[in-house]
């Protein structure tokens, strides 16, 4: 009887651990492809109602990332080492490249790093503050301490479980926005072949 109280009370003690961000990454980084739909609500001061989009995106750690919004219009970004393209209906690509735009590139592979939560990227451009909020969830607040990212962003924070759920984006305008990730899949664990052909674009 003794040992099964001692076995429980030690099964208990490992799922009580808390979670770590070095636990996190190396979580993140066993994920080859991951897929979700998104859900983003921006407030903007001075406006009475909120700005609604939602779609899918893509997260392939060989590829990159490719987010395509459906509502309330298309438009598709792809982001990988070398480029971002961004395309709006039928109007013709925008490409950056860290030559023809290095802020910019920079600050969407950011992007990446936060699906990532690769905290060696992240902790070039933010002072990060992580903690274990119970059952398994995690928080992860980053406020930026280097320019042009201090001058745009007052914090960024995440929160997630198994997977990110959710990121806010508080801004020195005083703006917000929320973006809820739902209905997340890691397999299969390879690119399919449609999925091959939207980051060949």
């Amino acid at each position: 009887m003794k040992r099964w109280i001692a076995l429980a009370l030690f099964c208990f003690s490992l799922s009580a651990q808390a979670v770590t961000l070095q636990e996190l990454q190396q979580r993140f980084s066993q994920q080859p492809v991951l897929r979700a739909e998104f859900e983003q609500q921006r407030s903007i001061s001075g406006m009475a109602k909120p700005l609604n989009s939602s779609g899918e995106l893509v997260i392939s750690q060989q590829k990159g990332l490719w987010w395509a919004q459906q509502k309330p219009f298309p438009l598709t970004l792809l982001l990988d080492d070398r480029r971002m393209v961004q395309t709006m209906a039928s109007q013709p690509p925008q490409v950056v490249t860290a030559e023809n735009n290095p802020q910019m590139f920079q600050f969407n592979r950011l992007l990446t790093a936060l699906f990532h939560a690769d905290s060696q990227a992240l902790e070039q451009n933010f002072a990060l503050q992580f903690s274990d909020v119970g059952d398994q969830r995690w928080r992860l607040v980053l406020t930026p301490k280097t320019t042009p990212l201090n001058k745009l962003f007052k914090r960024i924070t995440l929160n997630g479980k198994q997977f990110l759920e959710t990121i806010d984006i508080d801004d020195m305008q005083n703006d917000a926005t929320h973006i809820r990730f739902f209905n997340q899949r890691t397999t299969p664990t390879t690119l399919t072949a449609e999925e091959q052909q939207r980051f060949a674009s």
